[in-house]
């Protein structure tokens, strides 16, 4: 009987796919990765035309015995690593490790973990794809080099264990440039103005919103201007100049993608990019479901596209007919406007069958497995629904010159709203008065006012950063999560309450790599360098000529930073601060969290305490120092030395220079002061 050796990438999977098989098949795992550059040194034989020196990854000798065993008693080999360019290049090693001949292996992927796919898969074994491995190829040595080259100049510059990369560094450059915007923010003054109006034969007031003149809608920017609309209004009638009855099309939303999987989860459920990318691995590779045994439940989850197979539309079409009416299914495919570059050779992110309802397997799951599953199966169920139609209504009511609005929408039909109700979804009171007419009469109540600044960008989430760098063209669906992963663990960004600040340390590299390598960090270069891999997983560009177009340039720069860039002093700086234990004048050291005062008479005297940086202004709370402080997790902020008798703490650069309006401290805005206080709004130059 012939023998057959299936090869895939995770222990989790062998499980399921073993089940789908006969018992000619032997499923066994590589555990990822078998081959890869060596840790010790770049591994990229420059001379040699760029050629990388893969070595066997240290604690894998066991496994490739194991697999050399039974591939040796396997009449045929299938590779079935996953299906994108990481997963190829895992095979191409695989059959370099294995020494497998091209006659008895072959390719085969799946892109769900089902008995369908699976065997669907091995009817249609192919050979591997050297493009794709030549663009995961060309990926590495460019990381490699990026990382080896740049890294120890970041050791001999700040500290010792710090890392530069490709793509992170691009992704530091989008956080502290947004940083850098809203500590330039000034925010604007503005007033709504709101009235309660009463309706001819109404007993309820109808709420009514400014909108300006006739011929245009007008920001009210200053209490003087909001008082002179308030007094014209009161002496006039108001009137109903227009009432308006439409229709509003809510189309429904695409599938998933990587990032939009990504970003959901994060608003939704307040999952990290990481966590999302892990949960969804195990809901891809098999889970247990009671009465069906080990099954994947969603597809392949690293992918750009938001194409569905045509069977999975048809299943799809059947299950709403059946469950919501014929008028509920999808009529026609929505597609999706993009003008970047997307690999669709894989399927949106979607469920396997989509009549294992997640009340049906709740069962079977965890709790953040049913949660994210019930997220996938109601995004993709409502992308093959009919679209929501809303009834609105827009009236508009003029007094005397100005003008006065107010909307209501009402659902009509709910579409694909009965699944999947979006979380920006505003639900709009339904506060129009019944029955209004032009002749309609109506009467003022009172007036309703509040005063608003205009609010700064906001700060990057993991959801808003994966979005950021999906749109700018920078990385790819597999490398979001580990990115923002490596760049919080390395502690150049902070993570408080959802938003991502740069510390000090994020600062300081992010500086460093702007002054050196603004190529590197430059957003554009970095989007033009994932085009030109894709270019090489389409086979119209060499792998080598991107490397060889490469290299030159970052040695270059490498170089130049050697010799021009300054030491950041930030290590053993001797300050005037005399340690109480043995008397020595205390240091600057460097810690994850940045810099702390030190006795260098170290390991025998071992004190330690804040490093606090004077900034030269007098606290205006207790006349004590203003002083730099930082969060546990290493945002910076302004505080007093007197901490905690003093609670003084600004998160702007406080001035000693007080504000000539109302007594308050200023603050730093970039070039200009601005006053503390934001109701009182002084602005004036540095």
């Amino acid at each position: 009987m012939a023998k057959y050796l299936v090869i895939v990438e995770s222990p989790a999977k062998v499980k399921t796919i073993k089940k789908f098989l006969g018992q000619n098949y032997d499923v066994e795992a590589s555990n990822g990765h078998v081959r890869d550059l060596p840790k010790s040194q770049m591994g990229i034989d420059v001379e040699h035309d760029y050629e990388p020196k893969y070595i066997t990854i240290r604690g894998k000798g066991d496994i490739l015995a194991n697999l050399r065993k039974k591939v040796k008693k396997a009449d045929k080999v299938y590779l079935a690593t996953d299906p994108d360019r990481e997963g190829e290049a895992i095979s191409w090693h695989l059959m370099a490790a294995l020494k497998l001949e091209d006659k008895k292996v072959r390719r085969i992927s799946f892109n769900e973990i089902t008995k369908t796919a699976v065997k669907a898969s091995l009817k249609a074994p192919r050979a591997i794809d050297m493009d794709l491995v030549d663009a995961q190829q060309a990926r590495r040595v460019l990381d490699r080099m990026v990382g080896y080259s740049i890294s120890p100049l970041l050791w001999a510059k700040v500290k010792r264990g710090l890392s530069a990369g490709r793509v992170q560094s691009a992704a530091l450059r989008i956080i502290c440039d947004r940083e850098e915007e809203i500590s330039a923010f000034i925010p604007q003054e503005y007033w709504s103005l709101e009235a309660d109006v009463l309706c001819e034969g109404e007993k309820k007031p109808m709420r009514v919103k400014f909108y300006g003149d006739s011929k245009q809608k007008l920001t009210i920017g200053n209490r003087e201007s909001l008082d002179k609309i308030i007094e014209a209004v009161k002496k006039e009638e108001f009137r109903i100049s227009d009432i308006r009855v439409g229709e509003r099309v809510k189309k429904q939303p695409l599938p998933f993608t990587t990032s939009t999987l990504q970003q959901e989860a994060a608003n939704v459920l307040n999952f990290s990019t990481q966590k999302t990318m892990r949960l969804a691995q195990q809901l891809y590779e098999g889970v247990d479901i009671k009465g069906n045994g080990t099954v994947g439940i969603i597809t392949y989850l690293r992918t750009d596209s938001t194409r569905v197979s045509e069977e999975a539309q048809a299943s799809a079409a059947r299950f709403i007919q059946a469950e919501y009416g014929e008028e509920y299914a999808l009529a026609e495919e929505r597609k999706e406007k993009n003008g970047g570059k997307i690999q669709d050779a894989h399927e949106a992110i979607r469920p396997t069958d989509i009549s294992m309802t997640p009340a049906k397997i709740k069962d079977s799951l965890s709790r953040d497995q049913f949660r994210l599953y019930q997220l996938i199966w109601r995004r993709f169920t409502a992308s093959r629904m009919a679209a929501a139609v809303y009834e609105t209504t827009n009236v508009k009511l003029d007094a005397g010159e100005y003008r006065f609005t107010a909307a209501a929408s009402k659902v009509k039909f709910p579409g694909f709203l009965n699944v999947y109700d979006e979380q920006d979804e505003k639900k709009e009171p339904n506060a129009l008065a019944k029955n209004l007419t032009m002749d309609t009469k109506i009467s003022l109540k009172e007036f309703d006012y509040k005063q608003h600044f205009t609010q700064p960008p906001a700060h990057y989430t993991e959801a808003s950063l994966v979005r950021a760098l999906e749109e700018a063209g920078i990385g790819r669906p597999s490398t979001y999560a580990p990115t923002i992963t490596t760049i919080i663990a390395r502690r150049y960004v902070a993570k408080e309450n959802k938003n991502l600040y740069v510390t000090e340390l994020g600062e300081v590299v992010n500086h460093i790599m702007k002054e050196a390598f603004p190529s590197l960090v430059d957003v554009a270069f970095t989007a033009n360098m994932e085009s030109l891999l894709d270019g090489v997983a389409e086979g119209v560009v060499k792998w080598k000529t991107v490397i060889r177009n490469f290299y030159p340039d970052l040695m270059e720069a490498v170089t130049e930073a050697q010799k021009q860039l300054e030491t950041v002093k930030i290590e053993d700086e001797v300050t005037d601060e005399i340690c109480e234990n043995c008397g020595r004048n205390m240091v600057i050291k460097y810690g994850p969290h940045g810099r702390f005062l030190a006795c260098p008479g170290f390991p025998e005297c071992r004190n330690t305490k804040p490093y606090l940086e004077k900034i030269g202004v007098p606290c205006p709370l207790c006349g004590g120092e203003v002083v730099i402080r930082k969060t546990k997790k290493g945002r910076r902020y302004f505080g007093c030395s007197n901490h905690p008798e003093c609670e003084f703490m600004s998160w702007q650069k406080p001035s000693s220079q007080k504000c000539p309006k109302c007594g308050n401290y200023m603050v730093e805005k970039g070039n200009k002061l601005i006053c503390s206080q934001q109701s009182c709004g002084y602005l004036m130059e540095k």
